[in-house]
């Protein structure tokens, strides 16, 4: 018997027992009798995967993407639903797609992730989603009593063309007044274009726009400041700039504000919790201003602020020092308000914190990867610290701007010349870059793993998702708190590294120090 239910063995050691190596074994015998390729080719290509000559044919790719740094449209809509009060993100498309959504934010923030979809079927691939949507909205309404309903859609309903205008407006005919008092804002999401930073901005763009009035009702309020977190996967950044933000006055309210839906407490359950106010989200446009965390996961809505609402529209990405001093000191421009002794001294901290640091980071070479701003923000942080950001992979970036704006902080390096930007490059091609000019550590998320494990370069994990490890979501990494989580986990990712080279007794233990 392989497992006794009076003493369940952990999944890693069970897998060790004779009788599951047996079937493994079985299993690969199985394989190579239907033709499997002999274990010395395998071996041969893998090793030709680490040369200069498959780098070229990896890194000229276009057609075929392998190991993704990004993920699909509704992934951000869904964020930007949960940023709202008593509100169900509902996805117009299949069951499978809304399963892996929730999955992939479970996931990495270790808490229920509410959604719902209208499961399209096979059918309504061929017919349209129309009918799917008149019982789907009904039927969240009645189950999950929502006051705010966002829509996004799946490759599936973008595809056959699905009009989520007509859909809505002739599910509310057909719901007898069960909708009348529900907003229903919507957005149309293919996974096939862009990313998830992509549905996030379009979602929170007609979010925006169909809960505001015209900007003829438009009263503005001088003390009033919005702030969009962005694509934003650390709560802990959230309160940590509602908190900078409290000092500065109280009407400065974040727009999209999913930090308690994603870390409740233990007790009873509650499926909506947190969120910004549908009442401040429909005052939005009243405000003096809007700052944008992450300018590149807000394009579209950056656009509906500047040229409809006519509203002043800033960006800052409070990531390390600089780019911490640059959103406080943006905020006591728009305020009108001298920065508060408290963030002066967490200022100080920091860079006291650098100082010490400093020796163990400069140098270092790093590869990291990630989404457009983040990898503004932590680049600013390595280049501030004298690590060399070697390879600079970002798979999602855009077009226009970002390539431009990473140049501008890539010259505040002295070692400019050896660092490589890498847009619209997969994880694959990050592996041909390791093996051919090697990094000290790399910086990324989960599914660096496998880099790790290929290269042996060490992982630090910082960034989207963080699936294998607990918590690391709940810390901030915004403001000079968050600057000072990120100085702690890189150096003492190096620090632990620096231990492990060191530790063979009379070889290299000589620098095997317990003052570090």
């Amino acid at each position: 018997m392989m497992q006794d239910v009076e003493n369940i063995v952990n999944g890693q050691k069970l897998f060790l027992k004779p009788e599951y190596q047996e079937v493994l074994k079985n299993k690969k015998e199985f394989e190579g009798a239907a033709g499997a390729v002999a274990p010395e080719k395998v071996a041969e290509i893998a090793e030709w995967t680490k040369s200069w000559d498959y780098r070229e044919k990896n890194l000229a790719r276009e057609a075929i993407t392998v190991n993704p740094a990004k993920a699909c449209q509704p992934l951000g809509a869904v964020m930007v639903g949960l940023g709202f009060e008593n509100t169900m993100p509902y996805v117009h498309g299949s069951h499978g797609c809304v399963a892996y959504f929730r999955t992939y934010f479970t996931r990495h923030f270790k808490e229920p992730t509410p959604c719902v979809s209208d499961s399209m079927s096979e059918s309504a691939a061929v017919f349209g989603g129309l009918a799917n949507m008149k019982d789907g909205l009904r039927n969240c309404n009645a189950l999950y009593k929502p006051e705010m309903i966002a829509v996004s859609t799946t490759c599936m309903a973008e595809v056959i063309g699905d009009d989520l205008n007509a859909f809505i407006t002739g599910a509310r005919e057909d719901a007898e007044g069960e909708l009348d008092n529900i907003e229903i804002p919507y957005a149309h999401t293919p996974s096939f274009v862009g990313s998830h930073i992509t549905g996030y901005d379009n979602m929170m763009k007609s979010t925006l726009e169909q809960l505001n009035p015209t900007r003829s009702e438009r009263v503005e309020d001088e003390e009033r400041i919005n702030i969009i977190p962005g694509f934003e996967p650390y709560l802990g950044s959230l309160r940590e700039i509602k908190k900078i933000s409290k000092l500065f006055g109280d009407k400065i309210i974040m727009i999209g504000d999913h930090e308690e839906q994603w870390d409740t407490g233990a007790g009873k359950y509650s499926m909506y919790a947190g969120g910004t106010s549908i009442a401040d989200a429909k005052t939005a446009i009243n405000a003096k201003a809007t700052i944008s965390l992450q300018k590149y996961s807000t394009v579209a809505t950056a656009k509906t602020i500047k040229n409809k609402w006519k509203q002043t529209y800033e960006t800052c990405n409070p990531i390390g020092l600089s780019g911490t001093d640059a959103f406080v000191m943006k905020l006591a421009e728009l305020t009108g308000k001298d920065v508060p002794e408290e963030l002066k001294l967490q200022r100080a901290r920091l860079v006291d914190a650098m100082q010490d640091s400093y020796p163990y980071m400069h140098g270092k070479k790093i590869a990291i990867w990630g989404d457009p701003d983040f990898l503004l923000g932590m680049v600013s942080f390595l280049i501030e610290m004298g690590a060399i950001p070697t390879h600079i992979v970002c798979h999602n970036a855009p077009r226009k701007g970002w390539a431009e704006d990473m140049a501008a902080i890539i010259e505040k390096s002295n070692a400019k010349d050896e660092i490589n930007v890498w847009p619209g490059k997969d994880l694959w091609a990050l592996r041909s870059l390791l093996f051919t000019e090697p990094v000290d550590f790399m910086i990324g998320n989960v599914y660096g793993k496998e880099l790790y494990r290929d290269t042996k370069i060490p992982l630090i994990r910082i960034g989207f998702p963080i699936f294998d490890r607990h918590h690391l979501h709940r810390y901030s990494m915004s403001g000079y708190e968050g600057a000072l989580n990120l100085l702690t986990w890189i150096t003492n990712g190096i620090l632990d590294q620096l231990d492990e080279e060191t530790k063979d007794i009379a070889e290299t233990d000589y620098f095997f120090d317990s003052v570090r």
